[in-house]
């Protein structure tokens, strides 16, 4: 892939995993009451111990895999199903699933005045999907350094857009209905549907396991 297709793809498969928007809209959710101040604080150490795990994933996550014994066709073809079980999910259902808190989340959100690391900045902002998605994407570059750091730059461009939305939450969640958040997250949905088919095909045509034509 070209510099402009390396950071087109991980933008995309950012904005899908991540939902900018759903999370500004749940980080609204989560602090009712907090003051202006005190929400700006939380929003940027989430932001910020979010940013340093996908970016250690990008750089760090497939040398460990290989390390591992992970071949990089089972990398793609594992993270294909993962992105389109979450694809799926946002189609489907999307007031469930990744954009959602479990119960025992929200007790502990609730239990807790500081939220910015779990499940804020995960599993919420980094959560499976978007490590794997950066590990995915990151293999694409085949080691090239330049190409690792303009996925690096995307991420770091994907979490500063996160955070301007997080300081405007509020304002958020109160022009925007929850139809056009559903239609958001449906749309962004089937283009992650898509990318993760894509990454299942070329991780099953890369292991041989049908032959090679």
């Amino acid at each position: 892939m070209t510099y402009v297709e390396s950071a087109l793809v991980a933008f995309s498969t950012l904005v899908a995993t991540v939902g900018p928007i759903e999370t500004a809209v749940l980080f609204a959710a989560l602090t009712p009451g907090v003051s202006k101040q005190r929400r700006r604080q939380i929003a940027i150490k989430a932001i910020a111990i979010a940013t340093t795990i996908l970016l250690f994933f990008t750089l760090f996550g497939a040398p460990i895999l290989h390390q591992l014994g992970v071949t990089l066709a089972a990398l793609q073809a594992s993270g294909g199903i993962l992105l389109l079980l979450i694809a799926l999910d946002m189609i489907f259902m999307p007031d469930s699933g990744m954009f959602t808190l479990s119960k025992d989340e929200e007790l502990e959100a609730e239990r807790k005045n500081d939220i910015s690391v779990v499940p804020l900045a995960t599993p919420i902002i980094a959560g499976p999907g978007a490590m794997g998605g950066v590990i995915l994407v990151a293999t694409k570059a085949g080691g090239d350094p330049i190409a690792l750091t303009v996925i690096a730059a995307t991420v770091l461009i994907t979490m500063l857009a996160t955070l301007l939305l997080f300081f405007g939450a509020g304002q958020i969640r109160h022009y925007m209905s929850d139809t056009a958040i559903n239609v958001i997250t449906r749309v962004l949905g089937i283009i992650l549907a898509a990318m993760a088919m894509q990454y299942l095909f070329n991780g099953i045509e890369q292991s041989g396991i049908f032959g090679r034509s």
